[in-house]
């Protein structure tokens, strides 16, 4: 199986403070792979290196190697506008555009340059049908966004995410503030998309980290204690503080 992404030596700095610690990691493409461990662990850091968000604040500082597809992510004059096409986020809480359903998802092509309705009329039904959303929504697609329950929010960002063709879906606890019946719908959504795209999710729920991912990876004070096949890891953790955590020990 390929790696889409590699991660050598990672080590992160924000201002004085080392957020990642010598982090090596390999993700599989058409894989779903949680990033779990207590708060303030270093996951959702390791997230945002990933499409460079951690650029976006002051002061940090970044050493080792990001690839993705065998290509750099922090070499010189590597394009950021063209690796967050590429490699998209969804974050913990919804955040729909102050629009309509139609617009928060043709928004995304436009900035692009598709300009043509037909297209985007494509665009935003297969959008939308990837999200499992289209059946609840295709009769109010001019409808304010920010009328729609939370989960069919969340999964109105996904079809946003998904209308500029990424290849890598960034999920920082997608189902954190969603009610268990959405947090569901959200979870076999994730099932499905892996097949065609490459899916790392943060969650600090194990046993969502156990329903839907193919792969864990434990972080604990910045460091990657270890990564494996779930269902290798949560039956037989090769180290105990891996073991602690998801037993419940501590977190």
């Amino acid at each position: 199986m390929n790696s889409k992404v590699s991660v050598h030596g990672l080590n992160l700095f924000y201002k004085g403070f080392q957020a990642l610690r010598d982090i090596n990691l390999e993700i599989l493409a058409n894989r779903v792979t949680a990033l779990i461990g207590p708060s303030g662990c270093g996951k959702s850091t390791f997230l945002r290196t990933l499409n460079r968000m951690n650029d976006l604040y002051e002061g940090v500082r970044v050493q080792g190697r990001v690839l993705i597809d065998g290509d750099d992510i922090y070499r010189e004059r590597y394009d950021v506008m063209a690796l967050r096409k590429k490699v998209g986020m969804v974050f913990q809480k919804p955040n729909p555009f102050p629009m309509s359903i139609y617009d928060n998802v043709a928004y995304g092509p436009r900035v692009h340059g598709i300009k043509n309705r037909r297209r985007l009329d494509e665009i935003v039904e297969t959008s939308l049908r990837a999200a499992s959303l289209w059946d609840e929504v295709s009769d109010r697609l001019h409808r304010g966004a920010t009328g729609l329950s939370a989960g069919q929010q969340q999964r109105l960002c996904i079809a946003r995410l998904l209308a500029v063709e990424p290849e890598v879906l960034l999920m920082d606890e997608p189902t954190a503030t969603l009610d268990p019946i959405a947090a569901l719908k959200v979870e076999e959504l994730i099932r499905v998309l892996k097949h065609d795209y490459t899916i790392i999710m943060v969650t600090r729920n194990t046993r969502q980290a156990a329903r839907v991912s193919d792969y864990t990876a434990f972080f604990l004070a910045g460091e990657l204690v270890e990564h494996g096949m779930t269902g290798d890891m949560f039956t037989m953790p090769k180290d105990r503080r891996t073991e602690d955590y998801i037993t419940g020990r501590f977190g």
